[in-house]
């Protein structure tokens, strides 16, 4: 990537991997399917808080929303994968435009874009490097859920596409916390692992 003369706040985006109703809200879809993730809940407030420090030192907030589209008959194309793994998905969950897609009531007015996804990273089939590029961003921070799936796949991503790429292990949750740790580990290979305190306090 090109040089920038940029401070480095204004250079950089926070990443925010699925932090949406459906997967979070007690209302959502996961939640009445019985698929509960504690850890996830204390992420929103965590989250928010990071991303006003980096809006108020210049730089940018980005959420990624999982989006299930509809067919032709309205009913949602769900991957073989993912239908194994959670059968209860049933029409009107993660549709676009809807209540369960939308960001957690936590981070309102606090992204600057959203893109919709379909799969694990946040760059796949999306706008999101033609987002960042064109922005001027050189250096992403992720969080979000969960640690082994869509941060795990989206630092990867990024990884690939030559950003600077961190880490933000408290600013991400997994199912267990095992995965977590482990996810974690392995993302050091490939990125700056570090938390949401320290992140913040770097953009003073």
């Amino acid at each position: 990537m090109s040089e920038s003369r940029q401070p480095i706040a204004a250079r950089t985006a926070l990443v925010v991997i699925d932090l949406q109703n459906d997967f979070l809200d007690p209302r959502g879809a996961y939640a009445r399917g019985g698929d509960t993730n504690p850890p996830a809940l204390l992420l929103p407030a965590r989250v928010a808080a990071v991303a006003r420090a980096l809006k108020a030192a210049g730089g940018m907030v980005v959420a990624s929303q999982f989006t299930l589209w509809p067919d032709a008959a309205g009913e949602p194309m769900v991957s073989p994968h993912l239908k194994a793994l959670r059968p209860y998905l049933a029409k009107g969950d993660f549709a676009p435009g809807s209540w369960g897609q939308a960001n957690v009531d936590a981070l309102a007015g606090l992204v600057d874009v959203n893109v919709s996804k379909v799969a694990y990273s946040a760059f796949f089939n999306t706008q999101l490097d033609w987002v960042l590029r064109r922005a001027g961003i050189d250096t992403v921070a992720v969080c979000g859920i969960v640690t082994n799936g869509g941060v795990a796949s989206t630092v990867r991503d990024a990884h690939m596409r030559d950003y600077r790429t961190l880490v933000l292990a408290d600013g991400c949750a997994a199912f267990g916390e095992e995965r977590h740790q482990t996810s974690l580990a392995d993302m050091r290979n490939v990125a700056e692992v570090t938390d949401c305190a320290a992140f913040a306090a770097s953009l003073r």
